[in-house]
């Protein structure tokens, strides 16, 4: 098959044990080239294992994960065309940050040394001190400067930009967008700060104890609930029929998020029965998805348990 139409990452029926837990559950996933990914899901729901067997740092106990068509697994060619980095990234305890930049630099072909000292710059990093010595956010910030400078084809970020202030993190993201703009390659975010990077994400999947929950574009993924609230009764007869992924009650009140993309009319008659309609944030849809489907595998009656 052609690399340009081969996906950027393929996983197929993958299973990860520890004992007697299933880290992944027979996850089957395809991502294309020169996207911008989000990977989101609780802490323990899989994320960290799935990236770290797409980049070769573990194994899988079944099935298949490949990077451009290719097993990573002590594939040095393949796994030279991934960076990947971690909130708890390591370095050794007497590089400095200027060594630090140096030993990826000639590690990833397409390491932009300008866009480096920009960032550097930006974010303040001492670059003489040594990594120990540095911060947390400071820490962080080295990390950001290497998944971005790398240019590498496939960059994962799960959360170092978690030490970052939120000046930092803006840069981070703002800095993203145009360096991505300029050099498209494939990038996964993993974050629970969701609402910080809606707006960066082009598809959206979500993993709850190893299983998927959402494998969308982000774009289909923002239209398709939304929350209806009003009378009581009222809200009951409209949203008749709609899957419910959270229902709030006060008194005669009631707030139900509905799977749904509603029409003019629809949208027209709920403004006649007097009930407020309300786009979802992305943060809020995957945690609604998320508990509604946990809720659906203890219960089989999950609208019930959502009162």
């Amino acid at each position: 098959m052609n690399e340009n139409m081969t996906p950027a990452i393929e996983v197929r029926n993958l299973v990860k044990s520890y004992k007697d837990v299933e880290a992944l559950d027979d996850i089957t996933l395809s991502l294309a080239a020169n996207r911008i990914y989000g990977l989101l899901g609780r802490n323990g729901a899989g994320k960290t294992t799935l990236m770290s067997i797409l980049t070769g740092q573990g194994y899988a106990t079944s099935g298949q994960a490949l990077i451009f068509g290719t097993n990573p697994y002590e594939h040095d060619e393949t796994l030279s065309r991934i960076c990947f980095i971690r909130e708890s990234q390591r370095y050794p305890d007497d590089f400095t940050a200027t060594q630090a930049f140096k030993a990826a630099a000639m590690f990833f072909k397409n390491w932009d040394h300008e866009l480096a000292q920009r960032l550097c710059t930006e974010f303040a990093l001492p670059l003489k001190r040594r990594i120990k010595k540095l911060s947390r956010g400071q820490l962080s910030a080295v990390g950001v400067v290497i998944g971005m400078a790398s240019r590498a084809e496939i960059t994962f970020f799960d959360e170092p930009y978690l030490g970052l202030d939120a000046v930092a993190r803006q840069i981070f993201y703002d800095r993203l967008i145009e360096d991505y703009a300029q050099h498209p390659r494939t990038i996964v975010l993993s974050s629970h700060l969701i609402d910080e990077i809606a707006n960066l994400l082009e598809h959206v999947v979500v993993i709850d104890k190893g299983k998927i929950m959402l494998d969308e574009d982000a774009e289909t993924l923002r239209g398709s609930a939304v929350a209806v609230m009003g009378n009581a009764q009222k809200v009951a007869d409209f949203i008749d029929g709609y899957e419910v992924l959270h229902r709030d009650a006060l008194g005669s009140l009631a707030a139900v998020t509905i799977k749904a993309r509603l029409t003019e009319t629809q949208r027209q008659m709920a403004a006649e029965l007097g009930l407020e309609l309300s786009a979802v944030p992305l943060q809020q849809l995957v945690v609604r998805t998320t508990l509604a489907e946990a809720t659906k595998e203890t219960t089989p009656d999950s609208l019930e348990a959502l009162k």
